[in-house]
């Protein structure tokens, strides 16, 4: 089976569009999504509404999905965030925010010794960025792939034998091949906004039968998300980040 990973969204339609367009070519058989479909972009029902007519979807929230959907309060955003998280409560349709309101938590299974998360697995709110917190994550629970999100960097945290090993995605294409007797911890990276210096979208395909990951990156229209952010009245910052993959 052939998994299309999204991670990240943040309510950026074009960056979506192209995402999905893109992953139609290389074919896939589910969609697995890694939480923040929302947060930040202009475009948040739309987000949802394309995401809710893909086929085989399985989708877990993330922080900015809780806020939106008023589970939480958004304590510890910074400004802009916030103002656009009560922004996108506000915006969305009532069965977009019911959807988001009953998204489950990470970790979920999705496969046997498979996970899903948004953070890490032990923690859906922590952002996992180096080999110690991988190695944490490693030795407290028992699963052989997860794909996490959050931190906005493709990549992926090998664990060799008792070596943890950080294996960050390179170029528009990045294959991980899952050995037998490793473990990994998997970042498709983010969709609707990347934070690498690379503006092009992240998303990952998991191939079961081929024991890959390909980490992919494709161009979209990052200045039309942007004028709809400004347009929007939501802060700048959020639009012109786009610009610079920052």
């Amino acid at each position: 089976m052939r998994s299309l990973l999204l991670s990240d969204l943040h309510s950026n339609l074009e960056a979506v569009r192209a995402t999905l367009d893109r992953a139609e070519t290389l074919g896939y058989d589910r969609v697995l999504v890694l939480g923040d479909i929302v947060g930040y972009g202009a475009d948040p029902n739309a987000v949802v509404d394309r995401l809710r007519g893909l086929r085989n979807l399985v989708a877990i929230r993330g922080n900015h999905d809780k806020v939106a959907a008023g589970i939480e309060e958004g304590e510890g955003f910074n400004e802009a965030a916030r103002i656009a998280a009560f922004w996108t409560r506000r915006a969305l349709s009532p069965d977009n925010l019911a959807f988001l309101r009953d998204l489950p938590r990470g970790p979920l299974e999705f496969d046997p010794g498979r996970l899903l998360c948004h953070g890490t697995p032990l923690d859906e709110d922590e952002y996992l960025m180096d080999e110690n917190e991988a190695r944490r994550c490693f030795e407290a629970l028992p699963f052989d792939l997860c794909f996490f999100g959050h931190s906005h960097y493709p990549g992926a945290f090998v664990m060799e034998g008792e070596r943890v090993v950080r294996r960050p995605a390179a170029g528009d294409e990045t294959i991980v091949e899952l050995t037998e007797g490793h473990r990994y911890l998997v970042n498709p990276g983010s969709v609707g906004q990347p934070r690498d210096r690379n503006t092009k979208c992240g998303f990952a395909i998991y191939d079961d039968r081929s024991s890959t990951v390909l980490l992919g990156r494709i161009p979209y229209a990052a200045g039309a998300a942007r004028d709809k952010i400004l347009e929007a009245g939501l802060p700048r910052w959020l639009g012109d980040r786009l610009l610079v993959g920052a």
